[in-house]
């Protein structure tokens, strides 16, 4: 994010930082390489969406130890017995890294790599906890978003759920990762600058009810945004109100509606909107939806024109964790090069760095994905790129 605070090392748990002190201490020298992957999908997703790489590569280029930092972990109990020299290396860490990631919003599924990062193995330790933590989350949101948006068959989404997310900068990232995701734009502002992100907003129930009669709430609206007017309808009775809009004679950009019976009430929306001439004003449906009411709404003839999907995609509630993995896959020491595996019950990890080839058929449509070791050729499209070398992102 522009004008963020360089961020800390300590963003890390503690185990990361003593296995480091330990590389250090025996003067294990090494280049590492690990994966982040999904080891399996959650419950009810049949695929993921690829995001937060942005984050994380600024991360990895801006990240470091404040004097504060160092002091901190100085008297921590773990580093009673650590030398200088780890407390040296931490206040001049920069990371140095070589990163290959999947481009965001790219389609995705279990055991296929987001990311490979190649670093000195203390630096690629650090790291984990950060990475894990930045590409997790907007990959749970922008999969989230992907649902949301196919179950709207065409008709746009627009997020709406910051107020529900867990904590402002959560709420700024869902936004981000629910755009990624395929939604038209959000209703936060700071996602909106930060990012370039299309922002849409209607009106309150507080609006309506700080006037002294609805139709003067909707006059002063449509008199201070006359071309921006979105008009919520449910405060008292929709299909009252929206006679006194039609009465107030002079066309808003749309209506919401935001409780009872949706599809009902959207069907007479249209049909009195048509009636009074004003096919083009749009209707706006919100309230507690996510894909499956989405898609009831639509089965049962629900007249809409976008959609406001606020809590269930900001926090992705119905599967609100992602199991991702940061493994080591490969270590090149004294010249020489050994592939990591791990063989343990549920847990096993395929050793070597690799690439993802991508096949479709002849209508363009996915036919499968290839995992190959990353000097293996397969047939299809590699789907993972150079995004950094050197600690240094590559212009693109």
């Amino acid at each position: 994010m522009p004008n963020t605070p360089v961020p800390s090392g300590l963003l890390a748990d503690l185990y990361e930082l003593t296995m480091a002190a330990g590389y250090l201490e025996t003067h294990f020298e090494a280049r590492a390489t690990f994966e982040l992957f999904v080891r399996s999908l959650p419950p009810r997703r049949n695929f993921l969406v690829a995001a937060g790489l942005e984050q994380a590569l600024e991360f990895l280029e801006t990240v470091r130890f404040s004097s504060g930092d160092i002091a901190y972990l100085r008297q921590h109990p773990a580093f009673a017995r650590i030398s200088a020299k780890f407390f040296d290396y931490l206040a001049a860490f920069q990371f140095s890294g070589d990163v290959w990631a999947l481009p965001e919003g790219t389609v995705c599924f279990p055991g296929e790599p987001l990311l490979r990062i190649t670093a000195p193995i203390a630096e690629a330790q650090i790291m984990e906890t950060a990475l894990l933590a930045t590409i997790s989350f907007q990959t749970m949101i922008a999969s989230k978003a992907a649902r949301v948006v196919k179950a709207a068959a065409g008709r746009p989404i627009v997020e709406f759920g910051s107020r529900r997310a867990h904590g402002t900068e959560s709420g700024v990232l869902a936004a981000r990762a629910a755009y990624i995701g395929g939604c038209l734009g959000t209703s936060n502002v700071r996602a909106g600058q930060l990012f370039d992100i299309p922002t849409y907003g209607t009106q309150a129930h507080s609006w309506i009810m700080a006037h002294d009669r609805e139709e003067e709430a909707f006059a002063h609206f449509m008199d201070i945004f006359p071309h921006h007017s979105v008009l919520l309808l449910d405060t008292y009775d929709v299909r009252a109100a929206l006679e006194k809009v039609i009465a107030i004679g002079r066309k808003p950009r749309g209506v919401r509606l935001d409780s009872g019976d949706l599809a009902a009430d959207s069907i007479w929306v249209r049909q009195k909107l048509d009636e009074a001439g004003w096919g083009d004003v749009e209707i706006f449906i919100s309230g507690d939806l996510d894909e499956e009411r989405i898609s009831r709404l639509l089965d049962t003839g629900a007249r809409v024109d976008t959609f406001g999907v606020g809590t269930s995609l900001s926090t992705s509630s119905d599967a609100p964790s992602l199991g991702v993995l940061y493994k080591l896959v490969e270590v090149e020491r004294g010249g020489e090069v050994r592939e990591a595996a791990k063989f343990s019950a549920a847990k096993v990890t395929y050793p070597g760095r690799k690439q993802i080839y991508r096949e479709t058929d002849s209508r363009g449509d996915y036919a499968g994905d290839v995992i190959a070791l990353k000097d293996e050729r397969m047939p299809g499209e590699p789907l993972l790129l150079p995004v950094m070398r050197a600690g240094k992102r590559v212009s693109r």
